[in-house]
This record gives structure tokens, sequence and C-alpha cells, in this order.
């Protein structure tokens, strides 16, 4: 994977050291270690709205000013293509940065191998200024026995959206229940309209967010109450069978098991897709005079009459690789009390998990958003569903190659159901010790 923004900051290191052999030899130890610590890093996932969010964030960090002895920060993005191995590899090589962004399940997985520095003081802080409002139980969802393995930022909910004009144009309604979005689908695929949009590549995890979904909305889950493996279960078998008959009629693009981020965005854009599942703010993609067209529905019923979604939290982290642990919390401290900019500036795209953010105006206005959080997060669970709390193993549960051949399968219709989470089953007890 290659790291964006990887020799900027306030000085080029590699320039510094590299001026003249003589100035590097005069140069003391208690020089050189002062000068590699003059900034930590910030990694940052590509959230959001893509590159406008990436350039805000940027800004962002970049009007930091640290107090005292604390030390500046270098902004660095890091994409989403192969993300599980970028941070694998950065954690055995002890190159990881100060503060970062991440996956749900990273900060669970790392605190358990001892490479995260937990954020209890940056909590600890919050509850004596009297400055803690989080949002019900998000502060309690990164607590582990070790600390809190992150802070939360946002959560990354997954809705179904449709374009109410394709909906029209195919001369339906919105689907209520597993059997009308059948109904719906099939309407929608005589107007050459894709009905469930899918991302199933190797390189992004949209197809198995859309598919924990579904087996969320049935009752189902790859985890047991005890919170061991158990992906081969009747409501996972009826989910995987939904799948297959919306593969079978056409429902979901052949092409899907390729398909990147992009190219179904690209298509939501296109008007090829009529309904699928996103983040809230999937209609920040489109063109201002567009967005009208894409609404959140209410959650739909499956055959056993259940509903249910899957959700993220995404999470801050601190690695024990920083050159120094105070700069870590203040900088952190000082992102999570000044990140609402993001949704001021309509580029964050996932549910705010601070109330002095979800109250801004242009966040109540938002009648999709409100929709999301009043209906959709009460049924959302983690992928870790039926499980009673996150745990490391979800990491490469969500990251590994696992999920992606597991969603591939599905989608090119030629397994049976049981067979495919016979698989899945097997793939993921070689990494879910």
């Amino acid at each position: 994977m290659s790291e964006s923004n990887a020799s900027r900051g306030t000085m080029n290191r590699r320039a510094f050291l590299g001026t003249t052999a003589a100035a590097a030899a005069a140069m003391t130890v208690g020089q050189r270690a002062a000068f590699a610590a003059e900034e930590i890093k910030f990694w940052d996932m590509v959230w959001g709205t893509g590159a406008t969010y990436t350039a805000a964030a940027k800004e962002l960090v970049g009007s930091y000013k640290p107090a005292g002895d604390d030390l500046g920060v270098r902004y660095q993005s890091i994409p989403w293509a192969n993300w599980y191995q970028t941070f694998t590899s950065a954690a055995a090589s002890r190159t990881t940065p100060a503060v970062s962004s991440g996956a749900a399940f990273l900060p669970f997985y790392f605190i358990e191998q001892g490479v995260i520095a937990p954020a209890d003081n940056i909590v600890a802080a919050y509850d004596k200024n009297g400055t803690n409002d989080f949002l019900p139980g998000v502060l309690d969802a990164m607590k582990t026995d070790k600390g809190y393995a992150a802070m939360p930022w946002s959560m990354d909910l997954r809705v179904i959206w449709v374009r109410k004009s394709l909906l029209e144009k195919a001369g339906v309604e919105a689907p209520t229940d597993w059997q009308s979005f059948i109904k719906v689908g099939e309407a929608l695929k005589k107007i050459d309209v894709v009905g469930l949009g899918l991302a199933g590549g190797s390189t992004t995890t949209d197809g198995q967010h859309s598919v924990s979904a579904l087996l969320i909305n049935n009752g189902g889950g790859l985890f047991s109450t005890d919170g061991t493996l158990d992906c081969v279960t009747d409501r996972n078998i009826e989910t995987l069978d939904f799948l297959n008959e919306l593969v079978r009629k056409g429902i979901i693009d052949p092409y899907a098991a390729s398909y990147t981020s992009d190219n179904v965005t690209r298509d939501w854009l296109a008007g090829r897709i009529g309904m699928g599942f996103g983040q809230t703010g999937l209609d920040k993609n489109f063109p201002a005079d567009q967005r009208s067209d894409l609404t959140v529905i209410s959650p739909i019923k499956s055959t056993r009459g259940d509903t249910g979604t899957v959700y993220y939290i995404n999470p801050l982290m601190m690695f024990k690789t920083t050159a120094s642990q105070p700069s870590s919390e203040a900088f952190l401290t000082w992102y999570l009390d000044n990140m609402k900019v993001f949704w001021e500036k309509g580029v964050a795209i996932d549910v705010p998990v601070r109330k002095s953010i979800a109250d801004l105006p242009n966040l109540k206005e938002n009648a999709n958003l409100q929709k999301a959080i009043a209906e959709w997060q009460p049924v959302g669970k983690t992928i870790g569903a039926q499980a009673p709390r996150p745990f490391g193993a979800l990491n490469a549960v969500d990251g590994g190659g696992a999920g992606a051949a597991f969603i591939q399968q599905i989608i090119e219709g030629k397994t049976a159901s049981r067979q495919i989470l016979e698989t899945l089953q097997a793939a993921l007890e070689k990494v879910v010790k």
C-alpha cells in the first residue's frame, strides 16, 4: 500500500539528515533525538466524502497549536484498500503512528497485543471537567479489561437508501420486508436498474457490511452468545437463501464480485442502483440538486419478522510507539473537541457520537439522518452480534480475506448457502483463536 503525504511535515527529516556528512557527524545524540521527536504522526483513514473530508481533516490538524512541551502533529492520509495489512504490518515492525483513526475493531486487537496506549486518562479528564457528552453506550463500547482501547468519534451505521425517482419509474413503493424487497428488485431489474448495490472486491469491505446487516436483520450473526464462532445456523442459512434469490433474479449485479467502493459510488451517481445499504451520509456523494432523490427507508422485516442492521463505532487510537504520550493525549483531546467542523462542512457521513455535535442545527434539519438515528440505530449491532462485547478477533473477521471470499461466493451464486457458511466457518477458525 502506498502511504500518501509520507514525507510531509514542518521539515523533511531525510533531507535534513542528508545535507552533509559533516553536519550529521557534528549532531549530538541529544540533538538528533530532539529533532526526531519534533512532531508526532497522525494517521487518518479516508472517511466521509473522500477527498473533501481529507482536505478538511488536514486543514484541521494543521491548525493545531501544541501547548507547553507538547509536540506538533503531522497528518497522513491512509487509504482503505488493504487497511488490515497496513496496520498489522506497522504493528509488527513498530512503525505505527502516535495517534490514528481506523477500522472499528483494530483497537481491541491491538490492546490485546499490548501495542495500544489506553485512553483512560482522556476519559477521566472529560469526567473531571464535566465535558463528557458522549452519547449513551459509545464509551462503554470501547472499554476492555485493559482499559479504554480507543476514543469513539463517529458511528458507521448501515441503513437502506432508495432512489425515489427510480422506484417511481419502476412503478413500486419502497419495500417493508424481504418479500417486498424482492418484488421491488424485480421491478427495478425490468428498467435495467440494480436492486441491491454491492461491492464485493477484495480491496473493500462494503459488501461484507451489507451482508452483515442482513444477517443481523434476520437475528443471526457469526458468533454465539458466548463469543465463539457460530456461522452455520438456520437464521444465517435463511439470509443467504434470500441473497441467493436476489442473485438468481438479477437483482444483484454479477459484476459486483469484483467491484470496489468507487464502482458502487459511480453506479449510484449514474442511476444504475435503486436500493442498497449505505452510510448515513450516502447522499453527500451526490450533487446538491440530486440529494433529495435519495431517502432512508424504515428498517425492513426479515421472513421471521425481525429487524436489524450492522454498525461500527469508529475509533481514535493511541499507540505506544509515540515519541510523547502526553502529546498524544493532548492532541487527541483537542481533536475530539474540534472535530465538529466535519459535520458543519458536511464532509462527515457517519453519525456523530457527541451530543454537542448531534445537536448542530444542520444535523437536526437532516431528515434522513434523524430517521437513521431514531429507527436504525436502536436495532443495530456489531459484526460480533450475539457476542456480549467486542473483542480483538473481530478485527481479522472485518478485514481478513475470508470475508471477501465469502461475499464473492454469494454474488457468484454457484454454491449452496450451507456450504458457503461452512467454508466461512473453516476459514475464520484459522484466524479467530
